[in-house]
C-alpha cells in the first residue's frame, strides 16, 4: 500500500510504525474471510481491509477521528484472526492501537458513552473497586431490561448480564507472595497478580499454583505489580494503560535483578498477548525500553511453560469429554494453538475442536459490555458450535472467554489450568461431580 505521510509525520514514533504496517497491506482481502465482524456484517468498512483504508485516511490527513470512524473502529474485537490469516504479516494489532489512541484524542464520544468507558476504565483495573461493582451488580440485575430501552444504556444492561450471580470471592493465598515448590526447585517463576481474573474466579490462579508447585517450580507474585493495563489498552487510553505496563515492569524487574527469574507467567490469555508486547508499547521510554523488552522475552502463557515439563501422573480415569476453546489472544495474538489441547490430551481427556474455531466468542475484554448486540451473535453462534460437539466440559484459557461463553451454556466451562490441576491430584473444580458419569460410560 502506497502511503503519503510528511517527514513531520514520521517524526512521530507511533505514525512511523503505523505506516510500516500500512505500507505491508497488498489489498488481497484475505483477512475478510475469517474477520467475526465482517463475517456477521457483511460491510466492507466491518474488515480489517475496510478499518485500514478507514485509519490510513485518518492518519495520513492528520484529522480528528469522525464518528464514522469511530464506530467502525469500535466494531472491532481485536481478535487478531486477521494476523493469522494475513500472507503479507501486517501487523494489525499495532496500527489498530494507535487509530484507538487517536481516537480517544481527537473524537468526542456522546456523554453516556463517555461515562460508561471511563467507569470501565476506572473500576475493572481495580480488585477493590471491581469486587463492589458485583455487589451493586447483584442488586441491579432486575433493571437491566430497563436499561435495554435505552439504546445509549446498553451497555450497562451487558454489564449487569454479565456480573457472576454470586458475591465476588476471595483467594485463600491473596496477598501472600512467594510459594516455595515441593521437593527440590526446578524453575522459578513470577505469577500475574492480575485485577479481574482473580475476583471474578480466583481458583484458577490457585489450580495453577498448586500444579506447579507440585512439579517443583516457585512461585512468586511480587509487591507492586496488577493489573496488565490491556483493558484501558484496547480504549485508547494509553497513559493509564502504559501506567500499568511500567508498575509491572519495575515489580517484575526487581525479582530478575534478585534471584532472577525462569519465565513470567500468565494465567488470563489477553494479559498475555499485551505484557508479550510491552517491549513494544514502551520502546519510546528510556528508562523502561530495555526492561520492557526483558519482560515480554520472559513472558509466557501458563500451557506454554507447562508444555516445555513433565507434567504428574494422571489420577482420574481417562475419557472425559473436553470442547477446548481457543481464545483469540491465545492463538492469534500469542500464536499459541497446540500446547493446550496437547496438555489435556496427555492428562486423558478426550479433546474436541468446534466448528469456527477460529471465530471470536465476542468477549474481547469490555467489547462485550460496550458492543453488546454483535457480541451476543458472535456467543450464540460460538455456543452453538460447541454443543455440537457433545462435550461433558468446556474448557479455555482466558477468563473473558470464559465468562462469555458460560453465559450461554449450562455446560461447565472451567479454566485449562484447572482441568490439569484436578487431573493430577488437585482437586475438582466442579460443584457437581462429573466422574460418576465417566466411569458409567
Amino acid at each position: 500500500m502506497q502511503t503519503s505521510f510528511s517527514l513531520a509525520q514520521l517524526a512521530d514514533p507511533q505514525t512511523a510504525r503505523s505506516e510500516q504496517v500500512l505500507r505491508a497491506c497488498v489489498h488481497c482481502g484475505f483477512c475478510t474471510a475469517t474477520c467475526p465482524t465482517y463475517v456477521l456484517l457483511g460491510d466492507e468498512l466491518d474488515s480489517p481491509r475496510g478499518r485500514i483504508y478507514l485509519i490510513k485516511d485518518m492518519l495520513e490527513n492528520d484529522r480528528p477521528a469522525t464518528a464514522e470512524v469511530a464506530k467502525h473502529i469500535d466494531r472491532c474485537l481485536s481478535c487478531l484472526s486477521c494476523m493469522t490469516t494475513c500472507p503479507s504479516g501486517v501487523h494489525y494489532m499495532h496500527l489498530v492501537d494507535h487509530a484507538r489512541d487517536h481516537i480517544e484524542k481527537t473524537y468526542e464520544r456522546p456523554f453516556a458513552d463517555r461515562m460508561i468507558r471511563a467507569l470501565l476504565a476506572r473500576v475493572l483495573p481495580s480488585r477493590r473497586l471491581f469486587r463492589l461493582a458485583i455487589g451493586g451488580a447483584m442488586v441491579a440485575k432486575p433493571f437491566a431490561g430497563l436499561f435495554d430501552s435505552i439504546p445509549a444504556l446498553r451497555p450497562l444492561a451487558a454489564m449487569l448480564r454479565l456480573a457472576p450471580a454470586r458475591p465476588a470471592t476471595r483467594s485463600a493465598s491473596e496477598g501472600e507472595r512467594r510459594f516455595p515448590a515441593k521437593g527440590p526447585r526446578r524453575a522459578r517463576v513470577a505469577l500475574l497478580d492480575g485485577c479481574a481474573q482473580p475476583v471474578l474466579r480466583p481458583e484458577i490462579d490457585e489450580a495453577a499454583i498448586r500444579l506447579m508447585t507440585r512439579m517443583g517450580v516457585e512461585i512468586v507474585r511480587p509487591v507492586g505489580g496488577g493489573c496488565c493495563g490491556s483493558l484501558t489498552h484496547h480504549m485508547g487510553k494509553e497513559e493509564p494503560a502504559l501506567a500499568n505496563a511500567r508498575a509491572n515492569v519495575d515489580a517484575w524487574w526487581r525479582e530478575i535483578q534478585g534471584e532472577g527469574l525462569d519465565a513470567i507467567l500468565v494465567t488470563t490469555s489477553g494479559c498475555g498477548t499485551t505484557i508479550k508486547d510491552y517491549g513494544h508499547m514502551l520502546r519510546t521510554d528510556p528508562a523502561y525500553a530495555e526492561r520492557a523488552a526483558k519482560v515480554s522475552a520472559l513472558a509466557k502463557d501458563v500451557s506454554e511453560f507447562l508444555a516445555e515439563r513433565e507434567l504428574p501422573v494422571p489420577v482420574i480415569p481417562a475419557g472425559l469429554r473436553v470442547a477446548y476453546h481457543s481464545a483469540c489472544s491465545l492463538q492469534h495474538g500469542q500464536k499459541v494453538r497446540t500446547a493446550p489441547k496437547a496438555l489435556l490430551a496427555k492428562t486423558g481427556f478426550t479433546v474436541l475442536e468446534p466448528a469456527e474455531g477460529h471465530l471470536c466468542c465476542g468477549s474481547a475484554g469490555t467489547y462485550n459490555i460496550l458492543q453488546p448486540e454483535i457480541a451476543g451473535k458472535l456467543r450464540a453462534r460460538k455456543v452453538a458450535n460447541i454443543e455440537r460437539t457433545q462435550p461433558q466440559i468446556i474448557a479455555a484459557g482466558n477468563i473473558g472467554c470464559m465468562t462469555q461463553i458460560g453465559g450461554g451454556t449450562s455446560i461447565p466451562v472451567v479454566h485449562t489450568v484447572e482441568l490439569l490441576d484436578w487431573a493430577t491430584g488437585g482437586p475438582s473444580p466442579f460443584p457437581v461431580p462429573l466422574l460418576p458419569a465417566v466411569a458409567a460410560e
